[in-house]
């Protein structure tokens, strides 16, 4: 399994012949100008909520891929209206057997509203079962204790935001990391803008107290995970 960092909370996995790309924020991340959001691959896109610096990119890539859309069902009715039609609405606990992976909606604990002010529903993020293992992309949320839930899917590794200010910090992240069982989190929603800059050591550090291995690959990096 092959994960792309692409900035912010924009998440590559690649395993199979499924490219599988989370909350698109490129273009207009002042970090992530080196990215060719042209060539960004994707099969299917999961947004987790409708925040802008999760969403920007999305209908770009959904058209020149034709990749499925996975998302709450507000948010794949949104982009319906925008002519994107092939989109997997899920509400939280819900899930979808897509044959090479299933997905599962859990919950998180934020906000959500569409660019041009339309209501995002539910935030969320997904659970992804495949048969080289299972891992959780947990969108923005605060630590909550339904993570301790997340447990019971033997998680492979997790994708965390560590930034603070609008998600949990580094601090309830690695929490959050010990109550989903996990060992391995791919830290994200940081440095970004001034009010989620983070202490990078401090942040590694932090994690590897809670017995739990940090990664913070750079914005354009692929790692084998």
């Amino acid at each position: 399994m092959k994960l792309t960092y692409y900035g912010q909370s924009c998440i590559g996995v690649e395993f199979g012949d499924a490219r599988l790309l989370f909350d698109p924020f490129i273009s207009g991340n002042p970090l992530a100008k080196h990215v060719d959001i042209a060539k960004v691959p994707a099969t299917h896109v999961l947004l987790t909520h409708g925040h802008g610096d999760h969403v920007a990119d999305a209908e770009a890539i959904l058209k020149r891929t034709g990749a499925r859309l996975i998302s709450n069902f507000e948010i794949c009715n949104w982009y319906g209206a925008k002519g994107i039609k092939d989109g997997i609405g899920l509400n939280i606990g819900g899930q979808e057997d897509l044959g090479s992976f299933r997905v599962k909606s859990t919950v998180a604990q934020h906000s959500s509203t569409l660019p041009d002010g339309t209501p995002g529903g539910n935030p969320g993020g997904f659970v992804i079962f495949t048969k080289e293992g299972n891992f959780h992309h947990a969108g923005d949320t605060a630590l909550m204790l339904d993570m301790q839930l997340l447990k019971r899917h033997q998680l492979r590794f997790a994708c965390l935001p560590i930034g603070d200010h609008f998600t949990m910090g580094m601090d309830d992240a690695a929490e959050a990391a010990q109550y989903m069982g996990v060992k391995t989190v791919v830290g994200m929603h940081y440095d970004t803008f001034p009010p989620i800059a983070i202490d990078k050591s401090k942040a590694l550090s932090t994690f590897k107290q809670a017995g739990v291995t940090l990664l913070l690959p750079t914005i354009g990096e692929t790692i084998d995970i």
